[in-house]
């Protein structure tokens, strides 16, 4: 058989090879990937890409930024994988990065993060409109929607609630059938950590395990039902809120900011008598109210190019402030003083420190 074949393989795997070298020896991607990266949160994605057409808007001659929304937890493990063109420059989330994450990146040669906060959200628990409407307490989401409940004589047992009026007498009487998203989406924790553990606190027999087990206890309020009663919706909170107007009686848990865009269809319900609005959630006053967040790689910065330019734009004034451009599309607009302090740091590339947990 001829050598030929082989000789050019060895040129091509050479050259790539050659290729790495350049872009490893100088910090970060070449020209193997001109455009930005962004990846991670569904809640996040309709903000980031409206920020990335106004970038391409505005720079013609650069490549359109890619946005993907993989779930925060997949943006950011594929964030975490190295420096170089095969990873994302930014990850896109809806909770802050965990010290798990952190310390990943970190084992992978990521080792400079700038942490961005780019606005509030709200996490919402949604029917049609046509709906039944509740007034839910904490408590009721953590004894509907938990795989383990008390039971008696101190045990906790498999849930046994079927309809929400089993939970609490004022709650209608209809199933229960919540569909949600699923462990690697950033609302999934946010929702764990702002609804299911501070309503399992007020149970007191859950309160009770959190004094002598806080494992235990943040199993107990961090498992959802496995029978039905919660379905895992996927990454897409577009995919729930369409489930909603065909599963009559169902409810749904999604961001605010796809709650302002369906209005027409949807209609979300209160927690402990609030009801999210733009003011509740900016002011705390609604219980699932969270922060947003984009991660980026200061590797990648004069490496990339456009990178902190898109940083500049997501920051701005016309895009994040008030009345901006992602305002109209539900992002709420931190206070002014904090915008300017992200804007420092969007400008400074100041690395964050390592997350507390």
């Amino acid at each position: 058989m001829s050598t030929t074949l082989p000789r050019r393989l060895s040129v091509t795997v050479a050259a790539v090879l050659a290729l790495s070298v350049a872009a490893c020896g100088q910090g970060g991607p070449q020209t193997a990937r001109d455009g930005i990266w962004a990846a991670g949160s569904s809640t996040v994605f309709p903000f980031a890409t409206r920020v990335a057409e106004n970038f391409a808007r505005n720079n013609p001659d650069a490549s359109a930024p890619r946005v993907e929304a993989l779930g925060t937890g997949g943006g950011i493990q594929a964030f975490c994988q190295g420096v170089g063109p095969s990873t994302p420059d930014i990850a896109n989330a809806s909770r802050p990065m965990k010290k798990s994450e952190f310390d990943k990146c970190a084992e992978n040669g990521v080792t400079e993060i700038v942490e961005l906060r780019i606005g509030y959200d709200g996490i919402v628990i949604a029917t049609s409109r046509t709906g039944n409407s509740f007034n839910f307490e904490l408590n009721d989401l953590y004894e509907g929607l938990a795989k383990e409940v008390p039971g008696p004589n101190g045990t906790f047992v498999l849930n046994p609630a079927r309809t929400w009026d089993q939970v609490n007498p004022g709650l209608p009487g209809q199933r229960i059938q919540v569909y949600g998203p699923p462990p690697t989406s950033g609302t999934r924790d946010a929702f764990l950590e702002l609804g299911m553990t501070p309503g399992a606190k007020l149970v007191p027999a859950a309160a009770a395990v959190e004094a002598g087990d806080k494992d235990r206890f943040e199993s107990l309020a961090h498992t959802v039902r496995e029978d039905g009663a919660w379905i895992d919706s996927g990454e897409n909170d577009n995919a729930i809120l369409q489930t909603l107007t065909r599963t009559p009686g169902s409810l749904g848990v999604f961001g605010f900011s796809f709650l302002e865009q369906n209005l027409d269809t949807v209609k979300a319900e209160t927690i402990d008598g609030v009801y999210p609005t733009a003011a509740a959630i900016a002011d705390g006053s609604y219980p699932l109210a969270r922060s947003l967040f984009i991660y980026v790689k200061k590797a990648h910065i004069g490496v990339t190019p456009g990178l902190q330019e898109f940083l500049i734009e997501f920051t701005s004034e016309a895009a994040v402030g008030q009345g901006g451009y992602l305002q109209d599309r539900g992002l709420v607009p931190l206070p002014e003083s904090e915008l300017v302090a992200q804007r420092g740091i969007a400008t400074a590339l100041t690395p964050m420190a390592r997350p507390a947990k």
